[in-house]
């Protein structure tokens, strides 16, 4: 017999309702721009932690109020990778990529192992850049910059910096 009535998140970013993930981009709007799920939490609503540009840390429950952590919810394979605003409302928005697993778990990193490597630190910086000029010229920017991220991100590999590949989507698009 097969039965979808799972009480547990199964790890998939696309199986979280948007009310849900709204409450996730208010507290990220509030505490921080990064935010990391707990994959072994209770209940269909994980448990997230929200990370700011310092790396504090802030945890919440399903239901969007302070939570302390009591064990290792958020460390190796017990969490998600650390996501960005971007990645949260195009999930929100019901563009989350389809996965064939659960949201790849983070390594801890040790003594002895390996950090990140220079594209990941790369990647990171631009998606860092991007969201730093979208929070700050927010105001100023149509509610459809969102559908163009990717050509954005494209740009800023290339070279750009986020205000001249903002503003060149900006020329071309709008």
């Amino acid at each position: 017999m097969n039965t979808t009535r799972n009480k547990r998140w199964n790890g998939r970013l696309e199986t979280l309702k948007a009310d849900y993930l709204s409450g996730v981009i208010g507290q990220m709007d509030a505490y921080g721009d990064r935010v990391q799920f707990a994959l072994n939490g209770p209940g269909q609503k994980p448990l997230y932690q929200v990370i700011n540009a310092d790396g504090k840390k802030m945890a919440f429950d399903g239901n969007h109020h302070l939570y302390r952590p009591e064990g290792e919810e958020f460390t190796g394979s017990n969490a998600t990778g650390v996501m960005t605003m971007d990645q949260i409302r195009l999930a929100m928005a019901g563009g989350a990529p389809k996965s064939t697993g659960t949201v790849r778990a983070v390594r801890a990193t040790g003594v002895g192992s390996r950090g990140p490597s220079a594209a990941t630190k790369a990647k990171d910086l631009v998606d860092t850049e991007k969201y730093e000029y979208f929070k700050n010229n927010r105001s100023m920017l149509p509610a459809e910059i969102g559908e163009h991220s990717n050509e954005i991100t494209t740009l800023m590999r290339g070279g750009m910096s986020a205000e001249a590949a903002f503003s060149e989507v900006l020329k071309r698009h709008f």
